[in-house]
């Protein structure tokens, strides 16, 4: 395997990162606000800025230095006992710009779940967003100086409104690069993220779901056990998107010293197999299972370097990623089934004028309004650097409830028609039923 540089990248060595903190500055100015300079530079990002750099699309199995040492990372906003529901004006802005190609999602959904294939020209339009810069710290190449959860929320959220299969292939690189930023040595993310901001950004994805009975996330039965200046793996994945695609996976295993611990392995090691999954839903995600046999990764692969990350946190962030998703897959099913018992007449009037169906679109609408409420406070306080494991898991339990209830209910509420595949609903109820089993692939 192609071998990235023994020499780290440093500032000086990737440019963008001093001109986005110098240009950071100059917009904060007073001159800067008047002319409202911000809003045009980020729309600027958002609507596809070529970032120019030019990268290797492969990594390297082992890190020069496997200490923290100066790690960059966003700084938590400040905490308030209060959150705003409303999106401020540059998150609609950014909204919007992803409601414009959730659309083109819509419109090739049906294929792709059919294909099990995402056509490169998607690929390419989702690129062009350049959402990378919105995670990465201006240190290190990005936009930002705090935490950007309720923004990715959102942005999750509003890519699942166009499909939630695409939404995680989508968005299964980005979550690796937020774990990569929140707890990445100095030295992995000198290394990583260049590559996610280049003009052809790598995929990566996320390997924690086992193939067990009632499986947790905090009981795993693949190993990393130590091996002189090594870790050995085995063990097995499932439900990981992207297997064949991604360049490399960050994959949850058991330490005998720091407990459940991620591991930044390589698609080609030796030792690793991969085979498709057969799966009820999210076609578009090409899921697969990973086969770990005796796997020989260096230590310095460990996230975070000697002294790991904090795996419980993770999981949070990952379940309120899920929560995102299906927020957004249950309001592509309300805003269907309205114009639907709108439009369909029954008996010389419209269904919708029956009470039965009448109030089962209105709980749905209750119970979206609920999940995106739980989720977005939860992201609140994590965006601000609060305790949010209760707020998380309360929302992953309603999410996970409600998401398969609503699923479900749209299909009923099609009647014969929620049942054959000319019609979205079907797809929705099966992608939805991930949410309850799925841990891997998305992470805010």
């Amino acid at each position: 395997m192609t071998q990235v540089k023994d020499k780290p990248i440093e500032k000086k060595d990737f440019p963008f990162a001093t001109y986005f903190e110098y240009y950071n500055q100059f917009l904060d100015t007073k001159l800067a606000k008047s002319l409202r300079l911000r809003k045009l530079s980020e729309r600027f990002v958002y609507l596809g800025a070529k970032n120019g750099s030019k990268v290797a699309t492969t990594i390297s199995k082992a890190f020069k230095s496997s200490s923290k040492g100066n790690a960059a990372h966003l700084d938590a906003k400040t905490p308030h006992d209060l959150f705003d529901l409303n999106y401020d004006e540059e998150q609609m802005m950014v909204q919007e710009t992803v409601q414009q190609f959730a659309l083109k999602m819509r419109l090739a959904a049906e294929k792709i779940d059919e294909s099990a294939l995402i056509p490169e020209s998607l690929w390419t339009a989702f690129r062009d967003l350049q959402l990378g810069y919105l995670q990465v710290p201006d240190a290190l190449g990005g936009m930002m100086k705090e935490r950007s959860t309720v923004t990715q929320m959102m942005i999750v959220e509003t890519l699942a409104h166009g499909d939630l299969g695409q939404a995680l292939a989508f968005y299964s690189t980005h979550s690796v690069l937020n774990a990569i930023v929140k707890w990445g040595s100095e030295a992995q993310q000198q290394e990583l993220i260049p590559h996610f901001l280049s003009e052809n950004p790598l995929l990566a994805s996320i390997a924690i779901n086992e193939p067990l009975p009632l499986f947790s996330p905090f009981e795993l039965q693949t190993n990393a056990v130590r091996n002189g200046q090594d870790y050995l793996i085995n063990g097995k994945k499932n439900i990981v998107p992207l297997g064949n695609d991604a360049s490399f996976f960050l994959v949850a295993a058991k330490t005998a010293d720091l407990g459940i611990q991620l591991f930044i392995v390589d698609n080609h090691v030796e030792g690793l197999s991969i085979e498709e999954d057969r799966s009820m839903g999210l076609n578009a995600a090409r899921l697969t299972t990973l086969h770990f046999k005796d796997v020989r990764i260096d230590k310095s692969a460990m996230l975070g370097g000697d002294d790991g990350m904090d795996y419980t946190s993770f999981i949070n962030y990952c379940k309120l990623g899920w929560c995102a998703l299906a927020t957004g897959c249950c309001q592509a099913v309300l805003d269907y089934v309205i114009p639907y018992a709108n439009d369909r007449y029954a008996f010389g009037e419209p269904i919708s004028h029956r009470q039965a169906v009448a109030f089962m679109i209105a709980d749905i609408k209750i119970e979206v309004d609920g999940m995106r409420l739980l989720t977005q406070r939860a992201a609140a306080r994590a965006e601000q650097g609060l305790d949010f494991q209760r707020e998380v898991y309360l929302a992953h339990l309603f999410c996970s409830e409600k998401g398969m209830q609503i699923g479900s209910n749209g299909v009923q509420l099609l009647g014969g028609h929620g049942y054959i595949r000319d019609f979205p609903v079907e797809r929705w109820y099966r992608d939805l039923r991930a949410v309850a089993l799925a841990i891997n692939g998305i992470h805010l």
